[in-house]
């Protein structure tokens, strides 16, 4: 075999070769990276364009309805509300004469409302309790008004509508403790005395203004699930009260502020009866709307946490929300927390008592400025002073709600 051996020609053909191999490296190179700047370039151009497109702008929202459900911490939201109403000059529908709810257990209507005749639908804010009639609500609010409400697990909600409501629903009147009822109920719960017991079987389907004691049909109840999603823009859960107030804070555009609270209508722990196992399961059955209500809500409300919020930022806010209450409480009460009825020194701030509740209250320091005292005041407010006492600013020549307590303040004009 004859081979070439001249080196000349070995070195320019190695050359060439290695030539080649550069010419088509570098050219890769250049492509890739003509590639990879072009990449760059759109993410950058495209991240810019996305810094140029004008983000709409967050406005709190003023025109609300909420619709109070009962034992589920609502009066501490009402609380939230009035004073968001009152920060901002807004009116509120309040209950017509010496009522303190809007018709309630009878199905809403819209006179019901104090002043609805000449008012019409120049109302900001809703949130006595009412059994929801979506028709007639409408009549009242705005058409952008925005609908909110809260739930509460069906087990400790019904434990708490029994020591609240036990002097005046027949079938927890005639049972001797909570899990004696739940032991048989239908031998105490007749239907026929629905206006009684409404009380004691699903009474948050009752209040979203349905049938308590419909058949627990699958066809029915998704169809009742779906109505509420249309009517309502959010449902929050009692039983996460911080994250749903930074969910609510979010949802309406509000400042922390304006979801900060202390804990109203709250009893004592010594009038909570504990619940067998089995009254537990009972529970999940008796009022099984309730049950299939909160399940389905207290998913979509996570989420919707998950969806908007992240649960990282969620975590910081509530911190946030917490620290804030901490701040509040150490500025306006002497205690530090709720006490018992028995211990309440000023009492145009005892909360109405009901049944074998002991409902908690708030004391004021005594050395606060007017300014910080008013601020603490209208956080402790129970809920029927704080009803009659906007009954009194919004219609000042009606007469004014009697409550049987000493009042706050003996004239408007000192808050």
């Amino acid at each position: 075999v004859w081979v070439d051996k001249n080196p000349l020609k070995l070195f320019f053909s190695r050359h060439v070769r290695c030539l080649i191999i550069f010419s088509l490296c570098l050219g890769l190179t250049c492509l890739s990276g003509f590639f990879h700047m072009k990449n760059k370039n759109y993410r950058i151009s495209k991240s810019h364009e996305e810094l140029l497109i004008p983000r709409t702008p967050c406005h709190a929202k003023t025109n609300v309805m909420f619709l109070k459900t009962h034992k589920t911490a609502s009066s501490t939201v009402l609380n939230i509300m009035f004073r968001f109403a009152e920060r901002y000059n807004l009116t509120v529908a309040l209950p017509a004469d010496q009522l303190f709810h809007l018709g309630y257990p009878r199905t809403f209507l819209a006179h019901f409302v104090e002043g609805f005749e000449t008012t019409g639908q120049n109302y900001n804010i809703m949130c006595n309790h009412l059994r929801f009639n979506p028709m007639e609500v409408k009549k009242v609010m705005a058409a952008n008004t925005f609908y909110f409400s809260i739930l509460r697990n069906p087990i400790p909600l019904l434990e708490s509508s029994y020591i609240y409501y036990k002097n005046n629903v027949p079938a927890f009147r005639s049972s001797r403790n909570v899990n004696e009822f739940l032991a048989s109920p239908t031998k105490y719960y007749h239907p026929a005395d629905y206006r009684e017991n409404i009380y004691a079987r699903n009474i948050m389907w009752f209040d979203f203004g349905y049938n308590n004691n419909a058949e627990d049909d699958t066809k029915y109840t998704q169809a009742v699930l779906e109505e509420i999603e249309q009517n309502f823009h959010l449902i929050l859960i009692a039983d996460y009260f911080d994250e749903s107030m930074i969910l609510l804070k979010h949802a309406l555009c509000w400042d922390l502020d304006d979801v900060i609270y202390f804990k109203l209508n709250s009893r004592s722990q010594d009038t909570v009866q504990m619940l067998t196992p089995q009254s537990e399961e009972q529970i999940k059955a008796w009022c099984s709307l309730d049950w299939k209500l909160y399940l389905h809500f207290n998913q979509s409300f996570w989420r919707r946490i998950e969806e908007t919020i992240g649960l990282e930022v969620l975590e910081k806010e509530v911190d946030h929300l917490r620290t804030r209450q901490k701040e509040l409480m150490e500025t306006c009460l002497s205690e530090q927390e709720a006490v018992g009825k028995d211990h309440i020194r000023n009492k145009a701030l005892l909360p109405f008592q009901s049944g074998a509740a002991n409902i908690l209250g708030y004391n004021l320091k005594q050395d606060l400025d007017n300014r910080t005292l008013r601020t603490c005041q209208k956080m402790v407010m129970p809920e029927l002073q704080y009803t009659s006492y906007l009954y009194a600013v919004q219609h000042p020549h009606k007469k004014r709600k009697e409550l049987g307590l000493p009042l706050l303040w003996t004239s408007l004009q000192e808050k």
